[in-house]
């Protein structure tokens, strides 16, 4: 069970994450969390950062759809400004909506990555559906909700026993 919980890569933020690399890997499509991935979870609208970046991974060929537990009102709003497709409410982990987004995508598991800031729910729930997880640090820590905190919490008990596991290592992060 514990193993689910551990990312494929481990970065601090999108940006550090190499396109490139992945493009050359045959990935096609990044499925995204939105609050504390891409951008403050009481941030509004995208960044001038986070759109170039969008703008390169469009450029490079991804497709991108954002998954977020939380509402339409707060993905759409953010998403549609920017051309792209979401799902709203997804109770990640589960498996529903990463099916979706693979369909809205048009693409496989092994084409696709999922980029997130919490083991819980964006690791978990990708590697149950054997895509390629991508760890980010929260961008705006005190900005999280309720429930972020309470994932929080048990994800330190998880890399506790991860780390005496020796399933995860501090040099493995940027």
């Amino acid at each position: 069970m514990f193993e689910r919980l551990v990312p494929n890569l481990r970065v601090n933020s999108v940006y550090e994450i190499d396109l490139h690399e992945l493009s050359s890997r045959g990935v096609r499509g990044i499925i995204t969390d939105l609050d504390n991935t891409l951008v403050g979870a009481k941030e509004p609208l995208a960044t001038p950062e986070l759109v170039a970046w969008l703008d390169k991974a469009s450029s490079l060929g991804f497709k991108v759809v954002i998954v977020s537990n939380n509402n339409i009102t707060r993905v759409g709003s953010f998403a549609t400004p920017l051309g792209i497709p979401y799902i709203h409410a997804a109770r990640k982990p589960i498996q529903r909506p990463f099916l979706k987004a693979l369909a809205l995508l048009g693409l496989a598991a092994n084409q696709t990555v999922m980029i997130g800031d919490q083991m819980m729910t964006d690791v978990l729930g990708g590697n149950r559906m054997g895509l390629f997880t991508i760890l980010v640090a929260p961008v705006s820590p005190p900005d999280e909700g309720l429930m972020t905190l309470v994932n929080r919490r048990i994800e330190r008990i998880a890399l506790f026993i991860l780390r005496r596991r020796g399933m995860w290592h501090e040099e493995e992060k940027k």
